[in-house]
């Protein structure tokens, strides 16, 4: 069956990413609107809008899997594409647009759950030889069974949830004095977050770094990876900015962390795109972590240096199709970085910071590429998450990169919401992160300030007032209104105009 129609079952940078290359490939899109975001730029992407702004429930549209079922079936879609959050690693899911003949963009039900699972995913990596950190085999009853387990890998540990991910749910312990407080904490967190209160424990690994293999496979059992991600630079499990391929990484160990990735991944059958994600020791021992059975929100990066359209390759797979890739195939080339543009305010530890979008001026490049769901005007409401692009830059090599990414930030401009950029701006210019040299602690032990303030920021700020002031005022004159326009230049107004801004 060929897809002709898919439903986007999200909504943001992501769906507009999916319909890009669905319409490059003349597959029909549906999105759907929603009251908290009727006027959302993702709208405009698609070929087809399902409102259901009058029909909005306690659940969330996109958390919805009875509701989203029913619109694929109501705007014909054949197929669905849950892009990444929200239901995307949701085996019940998966299984229900099989059970109604609509085409799941992604993995297998069975897939997904196992490896939705971390404890069943560890017993899977075991069984396949994969490099593991110590730890239970399952997951662990109560505080006790945790000292218990603890005392025979030793200090310190982490407590995961089984289920889901994203830093929620786990706890490092470093004493047994510990355990209890802890324990508690890590599994009414997982509860909350994904509805299930089990917990694993494992040898914590202190200060590693966190590299990820992007993986595809297809229906006929072919399964290959395309290279590593470095993914260190991130704040309490949740990462910032991306990069691919890892300075830590020669090509034997590329080569080995690789085939480990593909080997997992045939233990469940897989097929779509994956992450099969690592840590990694100082000593460059690796151990797996976990999988990620969806497009990753760091997907571009490995797009950059490898020239595969991985949302094509999604719907590819989906269709059917054999990979056309083999491993020999796979050639990675240049380098390339993303900073993930939040509207958070980051002196506040990266607190949320909702609004409105009143001004947004975004570089343009052969050097950079933008991924976003906001354009001026858009209101960054606090029921979603707080992205506001990604931006993405390659180079030839990782100092060009570097360089490449310094000059892209000072090129960005947002006005009426708190952003990461600040963090960026000094992130990049860092002795210790250009050499490469950093580790998941990074930002907890070697950055004494998340805030860079440019001696050309005041500079530009007034400049591009200065600029909307006069814009404003010609465009009021060209349509014929006689405001003053030569008394409102007075420098001293000019100068108020300045200092509010």
């Amino acid at each position: 069956m060929k897809i002709k129609k898919i439903l986007i079952a999200n909504r943001g940078e992501i769906a507009v990413r999916i319909m890009s290359t669905a319409r490059k490939m003349n597959i029909l899109t549906v999105a759907v609107k929603t009251s908290a975001e009727p006027n959302a730029m993702y709208l405009s992407h698609a070929d087809e809008i399902f409102d259901n702004t009058e029909s909005e429930s306690e659940i969330p549209v996109f958390l919805d899997i009875e509701k989203l079922i029913s619109i694929a079936l109501e705007t014909a879609s054949d197929a669905l594409h849950p892009g990444y959050g929200f239901l995307a690693e949701n085996a019940y899911f998966a299984q229900k647009c099989l059970d109604n003949g609509i085409i799941f963009i992604g993995p297998s039900p069975d897939a997904i759950y196992k490896m939705g699972n971390k404890t069943i995913a560890r017993k899977l990596a075991l069984k396949s030889d994969i490099p593991m950190a110590m730890g239970s085999e399952g997951n662990i009853a109560n505080a006790e069974e945790a000292v218990s387990i603890a005392e025979k890998i030793g200090y310190p540990v982490i407590i995961k949830a089984a289920s889901g991910g994203g830093g929620r749910g786990m706890r490092i312990v470093r004493k047994a004095e510990e355990m209890e407080k802890m324990f508690s904490i890590a599994s009414k967190e997982a509860e909350i977050a994904f509805n299930d209160p089990s917990v694993f424990i494992e040898k914590y690994i202190e200060n590693p770094k966190h590299i990820e293999f992007q993986i595809l496979g297809d229906k006929h059992g072919n399964i290959i990876h395309l290279g590593e991600r470095e993914c260190s630079i991130q704040r309490k499990h949740q990462k910032l900015l991306e990069e691919a391929p890892s300075c830590a990484l020669d090509p034997a160990l590329r080569k080995k962390m690789g085939q480990m990735a593909v080997k997992i991944a045939k233990a469940v059958d897989y097929y779509s795109a994956g992450t099969v994600e690592y840590l990694l020791d100082s000593d460059r021992n690796f151990y797996f972590m976990e999988m990620n059975t969806r497009i990753q929100v760091e997907h571009p990066v490995t797009e950059i240096i490898t020239g595969i359209d991985l949302i094509e390759q999604q719907i590819k797979i989906a269709n059917g199709e054999k990979l056309s890739l083999s491993q020999d195939h796979v050639k990675l080339k240049g380098w390339a970085i993303e900073c993930r543009i939040n509207a958070e305010d980051v002196q506040a530890g990266f607190a949320p910071d909702p609004g409105k979008i009143e001004k947004l001026s975004l570089p343009s490049d052969k050097y950079i590429r933008i991924d976003t769901g906001i354009k001026e005007g858009s209101t960054i409401v606090s029921s979603y998450d707080s992205m506001i692009a990604k931006l993405i830059v390659s180079g030839r090599d990782r100092k060009e990169a570097i360089k490449n990414c310094k000059m892209a930030l000072d090129k960005v401009w947002i006005k009426g919401t708190k952003t990461t950029l600040p963090f960026f701006r000094l992130l990049v210019r860092n002795h210790k992160f250009q050499e490469g040299s950093f580790t998941t602690a990074f930002i907890e032990k070697d950055l004494d300030r998340y805030y860079y303030n440019s001696e050309y920021e005041e500079m530009l700020a007034a400049w591009f007032t200065t600029k909307l002031f006069v814009e404003e005022n010609l465009q009021d004159k060209n349509q014929g209104s006689d405001n003053g326009l030569k008394e409102e230049m007075s420098p001293w107004l000019l100068n108020k105009r300045i200092t509010q801004f």
